[in-house]
């Protein structure tokens, strides 16, 4: 299958998911508090919805992207825009995450190849955006599973999350102020039903292993490393674990830990 084919899909099924867990949820529901501070199951719908029409903007009218990026503090933009989409009824703010979502779709599929999309951070390319895109209504998904109180399962589709995570080392050690290992690392990673997904050369000394779901939760910060059964061999990978990072901007708190570091230390 073609890769943007195939993640456009990913993207599509993931948010349907996501959907199905929110469309029937009374008004009440869409007020219950997720663990990111201050923010409730609308404003992650909210927030889903403004990122996506930002992706639509960038694909289909790139100066005036870059001319709306320029003005924006993103810091508290994205706070903002979260906030005002909360304040909107349930149905027509899942109205406009749909409506945004199908639109960003058609858009990134009708894209030339090669074309270099404009965005808060480097430009990207379809398939870029596509991983971003789904990077993003899974991490926030599981803010609101976790509101919900509904599992958080694995499938195949975070194999695209648990890419971007291993693509973004070098982004994570920078955006803490550190200078990224110079050598490559080897990530094993246990996908649904057993399946091992691999990066890295075989022979390297730095090395990651673990439940592919448990190392997307760490590289989106939806979990504290403590709570997770990730293993890290080699100093450099295990600074990594402790800064890992997929997405843009500061990488804020963190979240608690339910239970105590295996090396002794509460992070």
């Amino acid at each position: 299958m073609d890769l943007l084919a195939g993640l456009l899909d990913a993207v599509s099924e993931e948010s349907a998911e996501l959907d199905d867990a929110v469309a029937r949820l009374p008004a009440a529901g869409w007020g219950r508090a997720t663990p990111a501070p201050g923010w409730t199951v609308a404003h992650q719908l909210a927030h889903l919805a403004w990122t996506d029409e930002a992706a639509l903007q960038a694909a289909t009218d790139p100066d005036g992207f870059r001319a709306a990026a320029a003005a924006l503090d993103v810091g508290t933009a994205v706070d903002a825009a979260a906030a005002a989409g909360a304040r909107l009824a349930p149905g027509e703010l899942l109205d406009r995450w749909r409506a945004g979502r199908q639109a960003l779709r058609a858009a990134l599929a009708d894209l030339p190849p090669g074309t270099a999309l404009p965005w808060f951070g480097p430009p990207m390319s379809a398939a870029s955006m596509a991983t971003a895109r789904l990077m993003e209504t899974w991490a926030h998904g599981v803010d609101v599973r976790d509101a919900l109180d509904l599992p958080v399962l694995p499938t195949s589709r975070l194999r695209a999350v648990a890419h971007l995570g291993v693509r973004t080392r070098d982004f994570a050690f920078g955006v803490h102020g550190q200078a990224p290992p110079p050598a490559p690392f080897r990530v094993e990673l246990t996908g649904p039903g057993g399946a091992l997904w691999t990066w890295g050369p075989p022979e390297a000394a730095q090395r990651v292993t673990g439940p592919a779901l448990d190392f997307c939760l760490r590289v989106t910060r939806r979990r504290a490393r403590a709570d997770l059964a990730l293993s890290a061999e080699g100093s450099d990978a295990d600074r990594w674990l402790d800064l890992a990072q997929a997405f843009a901007g500061p990488p804020g708190p963190g979240r608690t830990p339910h239970r105590p570091d295996p090396r002794g230390v509460l992070r």
